[in-house]
């Protein structure tokens, strides 16, 4: 009798673990991983771009602007490091182009662009500054879409990244387009 109380609760424990392991939800997809792999570098660049800012003749509230993306894309890269690491997914992305086909493609600025910002004169500096900066920034927000679109993310912290990217970026694209030269 007491072999198959024995057996019949270990029936129940396999059983027990077995439904709960299934039934649990994931807690990420390949569209969340992706959504952060790519956000990662387009953030780095958008902190390389306000970066050059420093030491530049800009009007003070495109300084402050530039400094408050900074911060912002910092934080966001650390936070998004972190959930990464914690789904023992790899920090970077694929370097095959095709593999972000279905993304849209990377919507990072051309390097040669940002390079080319570097050596611009300051007379001309705040033009082309608000120029590839508007341009940076509206990546972020079509990369966003795609996380909560059609075949986008899962992850509540992820979705939620991106809503906030969608509406910060989109808030700063506008002040951008509203700044004068």
């Amino acid at each position: 009798m007491a072999a198959s109380v024995k057996v019949l609760l270990a029936v129940v424990a396999l059983l027990l673990t077995g439904c709960s392991a299934t039934a649990a939800p994931p807690t990420h997809n390949a569209a969340d991983v992706m959504f952060l792999q790519m956000l990662i570098p387009q953030n780095q660049q958008g902190i390389d771009i306000v970066r050059l800012a420093a030491g530049r003749p800009l009007p003070a509230p495109l300084k402050e602007l530039a400094a408050a993306i900074e911060v912002t894309q910092r934080t966001e890269i650390e936070d998004m490091k972190n959930w990464l690491r914690a789904w023992n997914e790899p920090e970077t992305m694929s370097t095959d182009p095709h593999a972000h086909a279905g993304h849209g493609g990377m919507r990072t600025t051309a390097p040669d662009v940002v390079g080319a910002l570097r050596t611009v004169p300051d007379g001309s500096f705040t033009r082309q500054f608000l120029d590839v900066l508007t341009g940076q920034q509206q990546g972020a927000v079509e990369l966003a879409q795609t996380e909560n679109g059609p075949g986008g993310g899962i992850n509540a912290q992820a979705r939620d990244l991106a809503r906030r990217v969608i509406d910060s970026r989109s808030a700063e694209v506008k002040e951008l387009l509203n700044t004068k030269a």
